[in-house]
């Protein structure tokens, strides 16, 4: 019944795309540090689910042997791809001055995105409950400061409010399908489940350190700097609290 579970994760996480609504209250500045604060701990949930997560499961089912590798790098290579063939980048800067003429190219690079978040939190639930559970908290920690800056495009679109909160929810829900193909293929394909493992690992190491990482280096007040590492660490340990559970 790993399938339930795992489509319960997925609407959750596709609310978050909702966020955007809160938003609209705060000023530019106030949205800049929030979005520092997220993007920090973010990353920390991501590394933290990887290196003390996925890969001890790895390690422990087949080892790091070539395919694994493969996967790996292969994700990595595919997000480099979607990223600089269809402009999907995580995340996006907030300003008052920005324009995004490309809102309807945003939505179809976030609809994959949301694709591949729901084979990841497919294939964890498949391996465990407690790393499905750890995997969607890492995915619904990263899709936070997103769904703000996919928000943000869709408004600066020209999108009404009401039609940008529809059309990212929609977009979000295409994570179901990933989960789906994910659950069926894992169940009819042999060896498929650590191979999809180590693309999750992949994908994630790539979000944190190509996405989310470079973004808190712009920030070079040792003050702010110091407080994005202490949520960063918090991202981590988060993700540490959870092996106490295992």
């Amino acid at each position: 019944m790993s399938w339930f579970p795992a489509l319960i994760s997925v609407f959750i996480v596709s609310l978050i795309s909702f966020v955007g609504l809160f938003t609209l209250s705060l000023s530019i500045d106030r949205l800049k540090r929030l979005m520092f604060v997220l993007i920090s701990f973010a990353a920390g949930t991501l590394l933290g689910d990887t290196f003390l997560h996925i890969f001890p499961e790895l390690a422990e089912e087949i080892g790091f042997e070539l395919p694994v590798g493969l996967s790996i790098l292969g994700a990595m290579l595919l997000f480099y791809l979607l990223e600089n063939v269809i402009h999907w980048h995580h995340y996006h800067h907030i300003s008052d001055e920005d324009k995004h003429p490309v809102g309807t190219l945003n939505l179809v690079g976030d609809g994959f995105h949301n694709l591949i978040d729901g084979m990841i939190i497919g294939a964890a639930y498949l391996v465990d409950l407690r790393l499905g559970i750890a995997t969607t908290m890492a995915v619904a920690f990263h899709e936070i400061p997103q769904e703000i800056g996919d928000f943000a495009i869709l408004i600066h679109s020209g999108f009404s409010k009401t039609r940008a909160l529809v059309l990212n929810f929609i977009s979000a829900l295409v994570a179901v399908i990933g989960v789906l193909l994910v659950i069926w293929f894992g169940q009819v394909v042999e060896g498929l489940l650590p191979l999809l493992l180590a693309f999750t690992a992949g994908g994630f190491i790539y979000i944190a350190t190509v996405d989310l990482i470079p973004e808190l280096h712009k920030e070079v007040r040792i003050g702010k700097s110091a407080l994005q590492l202490v949520f960063l660490i918090a991202g981590i340990a988060l993700m540490a609290f959870f092996t106490l559970l295992e």
